[in-house]
């Protein structure tokens, strides 16, 4: 929660500092982004798109779901591409370090209000009991512990295609109220942060958080974006040379036009980075070559919504279509789309080239 002498929504590198200092430690430990369930509509598309062109390791597969994981990862899956009637995002879920920490975050959560349900052994294939809960504005969120175990493909050389993709890194979500998802993650959940935008003076309103549980920049970035949706996920890959091999594999197998911003350097995070869009119209990053956030009391960073190498550090403006288009996410029990609402902080993005 707020600390003394914080405003609303107004926050400087030293008081996050101070956040950081006193939030991380918790009764339960999270550890990392763990995967992602992307509702599509044509499955074996989707699996020619990311498994075929893009080189993810397809894990299981059934009628209605595809269980998928990168060349590093060792357990079961790191993204479900499950069939529904209409483009979503199931949930997005994080690795807890022991099943007691199952227990303590179901009772915060229950403390504050906000839905909880179990998931059974079973109800996913390859990971075993699991909480999902709704975050103050609506993003439907899973822990989890025990996840089946899978081949590391790490030096299997001779199965590397595609874009080489290592593992997953993050998630970027659209908020309607940022300063409330902000005070959950950072002071309920333990997260830190590495940096974050404002909209400069007069008003200093914080406009995007980058919050990391693992130390690198970021396991969920926090925009003032219309929500709550799904902004894109981010998966490692492996170099910036397989960023570039990625635009050529794509380009050659006839997907050019799913590239929709890069590749590029970002400002915030350092990353080299390209944004795809999926068949159905989900956005993918790859991503690589950010920095470590080991250190408890790191500076945070300070970016200026104005900066335009905030965005990219080469100064091209992201198009209008990333500001503008999300994925909207399913209510907890998944039988509807959660509504969408706008964002509490009212700030004009420079910087926006058209579509």
């Amino acid at each position: 929660m707020q600390g003394e002498g914080e405003e609303q929504g107004v926050y400087s590198a030293d008081s996050i500092r101070e956040i950081n200092l006193r939030s991380f430690k918790k009764p339960f430990d999270i550890v990392r982004t763990a995967h992602l369930e992307l509702q599509v509509t044509d499955l074996a598309r989707s699996r020619e798109w990311y498994v075929d062109v893009l080189g993810f390791v397809e894990t299981a597969a059934d009628g209605d779901a595809i269980y998928l994981r990168g060349l590093e990862e060792a357990v079961h899956h790191s993204l479900v591409l499950r069939r529904a009637d209409r483009p979503a995002v199931g949930h997005l879920a994080f690795k807890v370090s022991s099943p007691d920490d199952l227990e303590m975050l179901e009772r915060v959560y229950r403390d504050h209000d906000l839905p909880t349900r179990w998931v059974e052994p079973g109800e996913e294939p390859g990971q075993g009991r699991a909480l999902r809960v709704l975050s103050p504005t609506g993003l439907p969120v899973e822990f989890v512990y025990e996840m089946e175990k899978a081949p590391r493909l790490l030096q299997q050389f001779h199965l590397h295609r595609g874009a080489f993709i290592q593992r997953i890194d993050h998630f970027n979500v659209g908020v309607p109220d940022i300063d409330r998802e902000f005070q959950w993650w950072t002071g309920q959940m333990g997260f830190r942060v590495s940096e974050f935008t404002d909209t400069d003076a007069p008003d200093y309103r914080l406009w995007a958080a980058w919050l990391h549980r693992k130390p690198n920049v970021h396991d969920i970035a926090l925009s003032n974006l219309p929500g709550p949706q799904l902004h894109h996920v981010g998966f490692w890959a492996a170099d910036t040379a397989s960023i570039l091999r990625a635009c050529d594999v794509l380009a050659s197998t006839g997907h050019a036009d799913s590239i929709e911003r890069g590749p590029g350097r970002h400002g915030l995070s350092n990353a080299f980075f390209l944004y795809l869009r999926d068949p159905d119209g989900h956005r993918v990053e790859l991503y690589t070559g950010d920095y470590l956030t080991a250190d408890p009391d790191g500076e945070p960073l300070r970016w200026s919504i104005n900066d335009p190498r905030r965005q990219t550090f080469w100064g091209q403006p992201a198009p209008r279509s990333w500001f503008e288009e999300l994925s909207p996410v399913r209510t907890l029990d998944g039988s509807t789309v959660a509504p969408v609402l706008p964002p509490s902080v009212k700030a004009t993005v420079p910087f926006v080239r058209p579509n």
